[in-house]
């Protein structure tokens, strides 16, 4: 099943299921449902996807938790060591957007960048979970870009700030069920910016996969119904090219993850 949160003029903000004849509408919102606390059922007919605006799969996450270097080919892309452990931080909710909606340029930044990533979104509450039973928590999996300017990040000397700009994490298109991704360590993921492939991996890369960060972050952290974690990205990112490749006005970014789906946004200056 792929869950949706979309909106229309009649409709405004609805949780729906996409389908090959386009959006049905479902009673409840998406997190909502997740948590178990909304019984869905449709609530009308399939609305074509030409006249929806897909919004966030998850618009209102308590957290959007992300790994950093978790790529053995990123790692190797930087000359850097394998982390021991998993580099986590965070980003705001008002970093999300749409898999369509348009990335926005901060203005303080000239060095802003793509990674794309496998996000994957909980769907039962939990802390201290075995990795064994890790999965058990997961509700799905969607495509999601955690993009980055550069320089704000290295002025800062962390992370945060220039990762959680409003627009910078754009995500979906669909909340894909777990039952139809029976292994989040074996999907390939390739991201173009204009036409132009600037990254190309497989999951299998991860240094830390989908179940050992569950367990590590539940340590000390409840996970909860919709909270979003993105597992970090794969090499090619524009900042380590020679010479580097950033984002600028009019430039279209697909990132696309095997049997999720794609993101395809423009970026626009602020």
């Amino acid at each position: 099943m792929r869950f949706v949160t979309f909106t229309t003029k009649a409709t405004g903000i609805r949780a729906g299921i996409l389908s090959n004849d386009g959006v049905v509408p479902l009673s409840g919102s998406a997190r909502d449902i997740l948590a178990g606390l909304d019984n869905p059922h449709p609530t009308g007919e399939a609305i074509p996807l030409a006249d929806v605006r897909l919004l966030p799969p998850i618009p209102d996450p308590q957290k959007i938790i992300c790994v950093g270097q978790n790529y053995r080919d990123h790692c190797a892309e930087q000359n850097v060591p394998l982390p021991d452990r998993p580099i986590i931080f965070t980003k705001f909710v008002t970093s999300l957007a749409g898999p369509r909606d348009n990335i926005v340029l901060p203005r303080i930044s000239t060095q802003i960048d793509f990674e794309i990533e496998l996000a994957f979104v909980i769907g039962k509450t939990g802390k201290h979970i075995p990795k064994e039973r890790a999965l058990d928590h997961v509700a799905g999996y969607m495509v999601f870009n955690d993009v980055t300017a550069r320089d704000i990040q290295r002025a800062d000397k962390q992370w945060v700030r220039g990762k959680s700009c409003d627009t910078f994490a754009p995500c979906g298109p669909a909340l894909v069920t777990r039952d139809e991704i029976p292994d989040p360590q074996n999907l390939k993921l390739k991201l173009s910016v204009n036409g132009v492939a600037m990254q190309s991996s497989n999951t299998s890369q991860m240094i830390f996969g989908v179940a050992d960060l569950i367990a590590f972050l539940s340590q000390t952290i409840t996970l909860v119904p919709g909270d979003i974690i993105s597992t970090g990205t794969p090499p090619g990112v524009g900042h380590f090219r020679k010479p580097p490749v950033y984002l600028k006005p009019g430039d279209k970014v697909v990132a696309t993850i095997e049997k999720l789906g794609s993101l395809e946004n423009t970026c626009v200056a602020e």
